[in-house]
């Protein structure tokens, strides 16, 4: 059995149970998703969660009475409207089918008949073995739009068996703990606050682990050849209408007067990168032309759209474009998915693959985007990667490969994305000296490997559950006197670690070691190091290793030796000897 057909099935069997608990419910639809189904309903009274035990039951029985569904197909759309009288949603439903669509139902046994076209299990019997839970109620649109009345929708979980449900349940629990939008404000990472929605706040904390993330960035950029550049938040109408946004991303950027002028706030960085390429003449010999930059853009997103870090109005693209010369293209998208693969590598990710090809709202000649998604291909090919093809949804200016990374609950995110662009080169009119001595026009490559700082950042902070890995705390190391007359010494180990480059913090007040040692485990600080008399005196410390374990009589110099030896790594402890 095909698990959308089994899912679907327990869709049309919840739909039932509500009918009969319910009585004089109208019926929406019920579709299935990637972890179960859900089902809307116009209700005459309210469901909560208090109920959901009570309709998985009914649907138990159901299940057990082991009834087939049967198939009825109606003659005509008149004979459908007149079984489903008085079922409004369905009766619309009905009449925008396409006239030459039959109109089909499913029945259980000789009782509840749903408007479906399929396909379900022949009989209940082959739900015996599946489990499903009811997990959440929301309100929902009648077909997605504000204008309609807005329906109760019940969410459910639906596996074959028991266990796979149970671990989904589980995985689900795990989730709820990482949740960036918790985690970041317990840890003083980020906030975001009503005077700005959609817009973050980056505490102290949550700086510092910017900054390390943006260092490793440039490093990296630096290394494969990049320069980087800086553009303008805020540049003209014109730009925009030249470069395609004005048509193609209007309803998605924000706009403003200067000296009677109109202009935009960047939604993208790219045009930016056009006027710097465009600023000199060019030869064939400089190409590629790699650059880089941290650019700071604006998009207008829905206030429900908005998601912590992971779906903002502002945010700082880590953006390279790269102009070259056609019979470069394959060894620079070879490249950037090198670089992506260093990037990715570092954290633990593993990734997959999407091609992306030319929307219907396209910019350009079909044999530019033919040629272009040909070139993106056989890079992809010559690179040993494998790949799925995401018909229709390029940029309106090139085809892309996306690269969605896996976290260790194993869900996905789409991160890193190199776009292939013949348009806008002519949109701006962009050449370089060939060897010919004539003008010829530069093949550009947009590309990201993280997507923006915000948006890794949250998902870091998910993946790792906010317990970072030594190079990347905010605070690598967190210093405990057991008393106050430990200070003085508290405080020169403090000074030796600065020195020596970590990120540490010293706390010095009145409160007991016990609390000390715990407001740092709270914070999920990698080390603590605690000086007592016999620290004081032998020049060692106590080290507390994030997780549980503890060292005894280290010495302070074998300490950040070790430390310095792991810069850089995933290793979420230092070795058990020093």
């Amino acid at each position: 059995m095909d698990i959308g057909t089994g899912r679907h099935s327990l869709a049309h069997i919840m739909a039932q149970a509500v009918t009969e608990l319910f009585p004089g419910v109208k019926l929406g639809i019920g579709p299935c998703i990637s972890d179960g189904f859900y089902y809307d309903f116009d209700l005459p009274r309210p469901i909560t969660n208090e109920h959901f035990p009570q309709i998985e039951e009914r649907m138990a029985e159901i299940i057990k009475t082991q009834a087939p569904l049967t198939r009825e197909e109606y003659p005509s759309k008149d004979a459908a409207l007149a079984a489903f009288a008085g079922q409004s949603y369905k009766e619309e439903l009905i009449r925008d089918l396409p006239a030459d669509e039959p109109v089909t139902s499913y029945r259980t046994g000789n009782g509840f008949c749903d408007l479906c076209r399929g396909p379900h299990v022949e009989n209940t019997r082959e739900l015996l073995s599946w489990a499903y839970k009811i997990h959440a109620v929301a309100g929902a649109y009648w077909r997605g739009s504000e204008k309609n009345p807005m329906l109760t929708r019940l969410y459910a979980y639906a596996f074959p068996k028991k266990d796979e449900l149970k671990a989904h349940i589980a995985g689900i629990e795990e989730a709820q703990k990482r949740d960036h939008r918790k985690l970041g404000p317990q840890l003083n990472l980020f906030e975001l606050f009503e005077e700005g929605p959609g817009f973050p706040f980056f505490l102290p904390k949550g700086m510092l682990l910017r900054n390390v993330l943006e260092k490793f960035w440039e490093r990296k950029h630096l290394e494969a050849g990049y320069d980087e550049v800086k553009t303008p938040v805020i540049l003209s109408e014109d730009l925009w209408r030249r470069s395609g946004h004005w048509d193609h991303y209007q309803k998605n950027m924000y706009f403003t007067e200067i000296d009677e002028g109109a202009y935009a706030v960047k939604p993208m960085n790219c045009p930016g990168a056009m006027l710097i390429y465009r600023h000199g003449l060019h030869s064939y010999r400089e190409l590629p032309i790699r650059m880089a930059e941290r650019g700071l853009v604006h998009r207008h997103e829905l206030s429900g759209a908005l998601h912590g870090l992971l779906r903002v109005r502002c945010f700082t693209q880590d953006d390279a474009h790269i102009f070259m010369t056609p019979e470069q293209i394959e060894g620079e998208i070879i490249s950037v998915i090198r670089l992506i693969d260093d990037f990715y590598g570092t954290f633990g990710f593993a990734y997959n693959i999407e091609l992306s090809t030319r929307p219907e709202d396209f910019m350009g000649e079909i044999a530019d985007w033919d040629h272009a998604e040909a070139s993106l291909k056989q890079a992809l090919e010559k690179a040993g990667k494998e790949y799925a093809v995401n018909e229709g949804d390029g940029a309106f200016y090139g085809p892309k490969i996306d690269f969605h990374l896996r976290d260790c609950l194993g869900r996905t995110w789409q991160c890193g994305t190199i776009q292939l662009d013949f348009q806008m080169p002519e949109r701006f009119d962009l050449h370089y000296v060939g060897p010919d001595g004539a003008r010829h026009r530069p093949v550009m490559i947009h590309h990201v490997v993280l997507g923006s700082f915000e948006r890794f950042i949250g998902i870091l902070i998910e993946h790792f559950a906010g317990a970072f890995p030594l190079w990347l705390a905010p605070v690598q190391v967190g210093v405990v006197p057991v008393r106050e007359h430990h200070n003085g010494r508290a405080g020169e180990v403090l000074s030796a670690l600065r020195k020596a480059g970590l990120r540490c913090e010293a706390l010095l007040g009145d409160e007991g070691m016990g609390g000390k040692v715990n407001k740092f485990r709270q914070d999920k600080v990698p080390y603590t190091l605690v000086i007592g008399d016999r620290e004081a005196e032998a020049g060692t410390v106590s080290v507390r290793i994030r997780g549980g374990k503890q060292a005894q009589d280290v010495p302070l110099e074998a300490f950040v030796r070790a430390c310095a030896a792991m810069d850089g790594g995933l290793a979420p402890e230092l070795a058990e000897t020093f």
